[in-house]
């Protein structure tokens, strides 16, 4: 690939700065994944600069006239503080006529509903938990066609926001509670959906039309003496103490059978398309010990850090992190809103 002109669009509080040197590794967590894509752009060859957004289009407007990118790199998870409208930034870039990575604003805005999710896998009859919602606002009560446990969170937030092992509900008092902390903690609606005891698989895939599916990856506590629930909460997530343990890693599920395995990858693209995915996804899945499947959701713009989950299963399926940002420039590059809708 020729040089190009790459803009980096993230977050105004994630810009990172020059080097890592001097930087606890808590520090370093916050910016990771700005800081190695636009090193790794700019160690490519790439004229790649980045700037901060938060509640203003006018500096992404004014960037985009005096720099004149051939693309910019969508970082960005949050505009005005509201997930969901990340897809009105990219929707922008579109009238602007400015191509873009990642995902288009259709698939950003369906899979952010994580309720609109699941109803379009129900159509497609893609297997996914029962579920219910429960507004901001609304009384708690579960219909009496689901069953406890159930697991409660966000119906719109990303990044495990609200999330802990007492999301696992036994009872109506346990929902009620949790369903309120949901409520003020994220100040969105909550999804309760039935809890799927099982192994916790992610998959990796880039694409637009032609899909490449990385290697299926795997969470574990390895150290979870206390038989505590597997989940991907934010302490799992984010808090080193909490990892160290528990001994929280992800690992290449390497012991799936090829039957099993090929019905996963052939599940994820199902869901990738079903949402009219573009770019690059990771689709999170529980796998019961009798070999069901069941989609969790569907996260377009995964976390794109060096040595992080979705880069790893990449350099697993034989794509190191340089080729893999290759392919999403590319990917981006050649995608065409105009034939897309």
């Amino acid at each position: 690939m020729k040089p190009l002109r790459i803009l980096v669009l993230a977050h105004e509080d994630l810009l990172p700065p020059d080097s890592m040197e001097g930087f606890t590794d808590e520090e370093i967590l916050e910016w990771k994944c700005e800081f190695d894509v636009l090193t790794t752009l700019q160690n490519m060859g790439h004229d790649a600069q980045i700037i901060g957004v938060r509640d203003d289009l006018g500096v992404i407007r004014e960037k985009l006239s005096d720099f004149k990118p051939h693309i910019t790199f969508n970082l960005l998870e949050e505009f005005r503080s509201v997930p969901t409208f990340d897809s009105y930034v990219v929707s922008y870039l579109i009238l602007k006529q400015q191509k873009f990575t990642g995902c288009n604003p259709r698939g950003l805005m369906l899979a952010h509903d994580k309720a609109l999710t699941k109803q379009i896998l129900t159509y497609h009859r893609l297997p996914t938990p029962k579920f219910f919602v429960i507004p901001v606002g609304r009384t708690s009560r579960k219909p009496s066609r689901l069953t406890y446990p159930l697991f409660i969170k966000s119906a719109t937030e990303d990044a495990s926001l609200g999330l802990s092992q007492s999301n696992i509900v036994h009872n109506d008092q346990e929902l009620q509670e949790r369903v309120s902390d949901i409520h003020r903690v994220t100040e969105s609606d909550a999804m309760c959906e039935e809890y799927i005891e099982g192994r916790e698989l992610y998959v990796g895939i880039v694409g637009n039309m032609r899909l490449t599916t990385f290697k299926i990856w795997e969470l574990r506590f390895d150290k979870n003496k206390e038989k505590i629930p597997l989940i991907a909460t934010r302490e799992a997530k984010w808090d080193p103490k909490f990892q160290k343990k528990y001994g929280v890693m992800t690992y290449p599920a390497d012991d799936l059978s090829p039957e099993i395995e090929q019905k996963i990858l052939q599940t994820c693209k199902r869901v990738y398309r079903a949402l009219f995915l573009t770019g690059y996804a990771r689709i999170d899945l529980r796998l019961t010990g009798d070999g069901r499947i069941f989609v969790l959701e569907a996260n377009p713009n995964p976390n794109l850090s060096y040595g992080e989950d979705f880069a790893e299963s990449g350099d697993a399926r034989g794509i190191p992190y340089e080729d893999l940002l290759h392919r999403i420039v590319q990917l981006g590059l050649r995608y065409s809103p105009v034939k897309s809708v």
